[in-house]
């Protein structure tokens, strides 16, 4: 093999070697990146959990509110708090049969 030709082999791998450490580092830095975006599904996930359980405890809330104002109010929300009375107790009831059974 000639100089020239073994130069030029030298200069493929060398510049091969460059490209490959290259990809090395660029793929270090994907992977850095790839965990960081995890971890902030991860805390976004938590805060969405979060959200949801605040906003069942307020819908719970407003339904006592509106069940308390019901058996308070007027006319209408009283027909509409012997409605919710009425429920409850067939619901009571069934779970009295189910208990017997």
């Amino acid at each position: 093999m000639e100089a020239s030709q073994v130069s030029e082999i030298v200069d493929i791998v060398g510049a091969l070697e460059n490209k490959v450490s290259k990809l090395l580092h660029k793929l270090e830095m994907l992977k850095q990146q790839n965990a960081q975006l995890q971890e902030q599904i991860d805390a976004l996930q938590r805060a969405n959990e979060a959200a949801g359980r605040t906003a069942a405890e307020w819908e719970e809330q407003y339904n006592a509110l509106k069940m308390a104002q019901s058996v308070l109010g007027s006319e209408t929300n009283n027909k509409e708090a012997k409605l919710k009375i009425n429920a409850l107790i067939r619901e009571l009831d069934q779970c009295i049969v189910q208990l017997a059974e």
